[in-house]
């Protein structure tokens, strides 16, 4: 079994909880919700929590991103002018490098219009502030890999395997000729799997692809 070709992240950015921040302008007040979304279902939920929360608020503007490759983007700009709201909500999402993350920004209109760029301004300063009170969350790619073993070297193989950096046994299966072991891996970690069950079994154990997952890094030092 050979490393997978990287064709796809390998880590992305995402938010760790929800966070909020207001933000007035010219008497406007504009509130910035934004939260981890893992679909879009979920992302349009999150806006209509927002929205029946303050059905008093003149327009609810939204963006969003998704997917590990960031490859799913809308906005929407809810009766503003074309162009003045979700695109740069959405594009300071996409400039922190963020994905599977919803904002929401509430407006209450003040009285006195922004104009194109007060409007560009103020949606995008709402998020930016909501980013900075956001925590922030790092997920990484994990390779599945079943490995099939004789009964004899199913014990050596699993303890072996656990020792490996950034690899995990996930689920042991005792079958009548064998033992099967569910292993999720970084990916850089996979020759290092494949050379493990290679020298425990005199390359009897069979390796096979497992289904991918993605996990949340761990924090790194401050």
């Amino acid at each position: 079994m050979s490393p997978p070709v990287p064709s796809r992240p390998m880590r992305y950015l995402t938010l760790a909880a929800p966070a909020s921040a207001e933000l007035e302008v010219k008497r406007s007040r504009f509130v910035c919700d934004v939260a981890p979304a893992a679909s879009e279902e979920a992302a349009r939920a999150f806006v209509e929590h927002v929205r029946s929360g303050s059905r008093d608020a003149r327009h609810h503007c939204t963006a969003f991103v998704l997917g590990p490759d960031a490859g799913t983007l809308r906005s929407n700009d809810d009766g503003e002018p074309s162009g003045t709201a979700g695109a740069p909500m959405l594009d300071v999402l996409r400039g922190h490098d963020l994905t599977d993350v919803v904002a929401v920004v509430t407006r209450w209109f003040g009285g006195t219009l922004l104009g194109t760029g007060g409007l560009i301004r103020a949606y995008g300063d709402a998020v930016s502030l909501a980013l900075e009170a956001a925590r922030l969350l790092a997920r990484e790619l994990r390779e599945g890999v079943v490995v099939d073993l004789d009964h004899g070297s199913g014990p050596r193989v699993e303890h072996a395997l656990r020792g490996l950096a950034h690899v995990e046994v996930t689920d042991v299966d005792y079958l009548p000729r064998g033992v099967r072991l569910h292993v999720a891996a970084a990916p850089d970690a996979l020759p290092d799997v494949e050379r493990t069950v290679a020298a425990l079994t005199s390359g009897g154990g069979r390796l096979s692809p497992g289904r991918s997952s993605w996990v949340d890094a761990p924090s790194e030092p401050a």
